[in-house]
C-alpha cells in the first residue's frame, strides 16, 4: 500500500486537531481559561474551614458562575481561614445579608464558594464583607463521626 502526501497531510491534521483538543480541555479543567480581565469588585468571607479551596476556584450564585477566588489567607489572630473573591461588576446587586458557603463539585470534584443572595436591600460594595458563612464539610472527619457513633450504637 503506497503513502500519498494526501493521506499524510490528513493523518498529520488529524494528529495536530488531537493535540489542540487535549489543549482546550485541559485549560477547561484547570480553570484558566475562564480569565475575568473585565471589570469586577472585590468582597471577603471567613471561614473556620476553607478545605482544598483554592485560589482561581469559581464562585457561584444559584448554579451561575459570577466570579473566582482571588486569594486565600489564614488570619493567625482569629484562626480562620479569609477569602477573597473577585465577583464581576454585572452582579453587583448581592445583598449585604448574603451568606457564602463552600461546596464540592460532585463526589470527588474541585471545591467552589456559593452564594446565596439574603433579602436586604443594601448591596455588597467593593472590599464588603459576608459575615454568614458555612464551612467545608470534611469528608474524613464526617465519616469518623459516622463510624464512631455507629460503634457506640452497637454497645
Amino acid at each position: 500500500m503506497q503513502h500519498t502526501s494526501t493521506q499524510d497531510t490528513l493523518v498529520g491534521l488529524f494528529v495536530a486537531s488531537g493535540i489542540v483538543g487535549l489543549f482546550f480541555l485541559a485549560m477547561q479543567v484547570s480553570n484558566l481559561s475562564s480569565f475575568t480581565d473585565g471589570e469586577s469588585y472585590t468582597i471577603t468571607a471567613r471561614f473556620e474551614n476553607s478545605g482544598g479551596l483554592k485560589p482561581k476556584s469559581p464562585v457561584s450564585a444559584a448554579g451561575v458562575k459570577i466570579g473566582k477566588v482571588s486569594s486565600i489567607s489564614f488570619d493567625p489572630k482569629t484562626y480562620e481561614s479569609v477569602v477573597q473573591m473577585s465577583i464581576d461588576s454585572k452582579y453587583n446587586t448581592l445583598p449585604d445579608d448574603t451568606t457564602a458557603s463552600v461546596f464540592t463539585a460532585g463526589l470527588l470534584g474541585e471545591q467552589y464558594v456559593n452564594l446565596e443572595p439574603g433579602g436586604s436591600d443594601v448591596y455588597l460594595q467593593n472590599d464588603g464583607k459576608i459575615d454568614i458563612t458555612n464551612s467545608a464539610i470534611i469528608l474524613e472527619k464526617a465519616l469518623g463521626q459516622f463510624l464512631f457513633k455507629s460503634a457506640e450504637e452497637k454497645k
